[in-house]
């Protein structure tokens, strides 16, 4: 299926100190390539986001959030639909904030305080309480640990085949070698690909995949059981032992720290700055 560009809001100016947008994004919809003359939160409080960004393109889940600095291009979407909330912030606001694109944890308190800012935009700051929440909400900011838990994901049409569908099914356990009958090459040449566009072999991408998956699912209420199955795992236990492993926790335990833990550990490095 091809993907649908998303126009641009007519008008943009400069935040003051900040703006928040709040927008539905369809599924296979995207902002084209631009850049701003202000700093940008990217962030969705349901559904992920594909965000592209000096080069890379990666996935980010709602416990992740991408600081991007004044001018840099970048392209926005998702693949199945996402809740988007958008912060632009004045330069001068943001001065003690990443100088480089950076991934960063969502604690429950920064998420409350996006929600709160986007259901107050536009309206009179009455006792200057918007005022209090947006010096919060960079407060927060400035707080939020980088992470290295955003799935990559490839800028070519043909890789970007293949993860679309390894993402609608996890469990799909085809190879190299089956992928690459699929897409008219070698296995050998589309492993060598995949490694130098993610930085990773397919195995290895696949695994993180379905961690973030697991995360995703298991946040939205499934069970354990339900989503060993729907990730493609042999039994509950392996699901159990290779989440353990990646999290330092049990599915069971993640599910019911979820609400107060949400900047938890993700799963493991790619790079905490995208730079």
């Amino acid at each position: 299926m091809r993907w649908e560009t998303i126009a641009a809001p007519p008008g943009l100016t400069a935040p003051g100190p900040m703006t928040v947008r709040a927008q539905s994004i369809p599924a296979r919809h995207y902002f084209p390539e631009h850049a701003h003359a202000w700093h940008q939160v990217v962030y969705a409080i349901s559904g992920v986001l594909t965000v592209a960004v000096e080069g890379q393109s990666l996935v980010i889940s709602p416990e992740q959030a991408v600081w991007l600095p004044t001018g840099l291009r970048h392209r926005v979407g998702s693949l199945l639909g996402a809740e988007f909330r958008s912060l632009w912030i004045a330069d001068e606001a943001g001065r003690s904030l990443p100088l480089s694109p950076t991934v960063v944890g969502v604690s429950p308190l920064l998420r409350a305080l996006i929600v709160e800012a986007a259901e107050i935009e536009g309206q009179a700051d009455q006792g200057g309480y918007a005022g209090r929440v947006t010096a919060l909400l960079l407060d927060q900011l400035r707080r939020a640990p980088p992470l290295a838990g955003a799935l990559p994901w490839p800028s070519s049409g043909t890789l970007g085949t293949l993860c679309e569908t390894l993402y609608a099914d996890p469990a799909d356990e085809r190879g190299p070698d089956d992928w690459g009958r699929e897409l008219g090459m070698s296995g050998r040449t589309l492993a060598r690909r995949f490694e130098a566009e993610l930085g990773m072999s397919l195995r290895s991408w696949r695994r993180r995949l379905r961690l973030f998956k697991a995360i995703e699912l298991l946040g939205g209420g499934l069970g354990v059981t339900q989503v060993a199955m729907e990730l493609g795992y042999g039994s509950t236990s392996a699901f159990i032992y290779a989440f353990r492993i990646e999290m330092g926790c049990s599915p069971q335990a993640y599910t019911r720290g979820h609400a107060t833990r949400r900047s938890a550990r993700v799963p493991g490095a790619v790079v905490a700055r995208l730079s």
